[in-house]
């Protein structure tokens, strides 16, 4: 462990770790997990990253993951104020993007709310990068004007529900799905009755931008039964629109191993 840094508070830094591939990884992340003190990371970062931080540094897994034990979001904030009185350099280590889907929100408030200096360093979304190394396009020209990035976590109750899907099939001309496997069936039952004709392009990506990604294209009625018959689970992004069809696998470069170094 580092010495205890006293006086002023420590700064956190919510980082975006990207969507897997290290190389995606941000210079100025780069140089603060070089640096840090102290390191809280989710269960999606990987490995090669962890391995970038100083044999000093302090280090706290809060990861979330569906099916398993998860840290509560009000412990990982305490730990994070708690370091600060401790430490000068605090890296929270997201996947993603801290404030995409990432309570990065959340977090900046509660350590501003204690006086804790934070700062924010954006990272690429797998909600764009993994489409990207499928050689999809989240949005063209030629495909609509108009993309969604939506949540699909949240359990649909028909009676209240969290996000409306039969308004986005009226809206938006693409979708772009975080955390949406486990909800599928019911996500493209709530998307055609908004509109979305049975032909609708679809695609999944599981384990994108990393050794072992795979893409299903499907139609949008047949989305959820082809998932299920070729076993495709989280981590994946789900993309629904005529964006799809633009897909150029040729341009999509090879997942990386996130087992290498990093060459910085």
């Amino acid at each position: 462990m580092s010495e205890a840094f006293r006086g002023t508070p420590g700064t956190v830094y919510l980082v975006g770790a990207g969507p897997g591939d290290p190389e995606l990884l941000t210079l100025r992340a780069h140089r603060l997990l070089c640096r840090c003190d102290a390191l809280v990371h989710d269960a999606l970062v990987p490995r090669a990253l962890l391995d970038l931080v100083p044999q000093h540094c302090e280090r706290h897994f809060v990861g979330k993951r569906r099916g398993h034990h998860s840290v509560p979001q009000p412990s990982t904030n305490a730990v994070l104020v708690e370091l600060a009185t401790r430490h000068r350099t605090i890296v929270r280590l997201k996947g993603g993007d801290p404030f995409l889907f990432g309570r990065g929100g959340e977090e900046a408030a509660h350590l501003a709310a204690h006086g804790i200096p934070v700062e924010v360093v954006p990272g690429v979304t797998a909600g764009m990068a993994a489409p990207a190394y499928a050689g999809i396009p989240v949005t063209h020209r030629r495909a609509g004007s108009s993309v969604t990035f939506v949540t699909g976590h949240e359990e649909i109750d028909k009676a209240r529900p969290g996000v409306d899907w039969r308004g986005l099939a009226r809206c938006s001309d693409g979708l772009v799905i975080y955390m949406g496997i486990h909800n599928l069936a019911a996500i493209s039952g709530e998307l055609l009755a908004g509109g979305l004709a049975p032909d609708t392009p679809a695609a999944v990506i599981q384990q994108g931008t990393v050794q072992g990604q795979r893409t299903l294209l499907a139609p949008l009625a047949e989305l959820a039964e082809r998932v299920h018959q070729e076993g495709f689970a989280s981590p994946a992004i789900v993309v629904i629109g005529r964006v799809v069809d633009q897909r150029v696998a040729a341009c999509a470069p090879d997942p990386a191993d996130t087992t290498m170094p990093i060459p910085l």
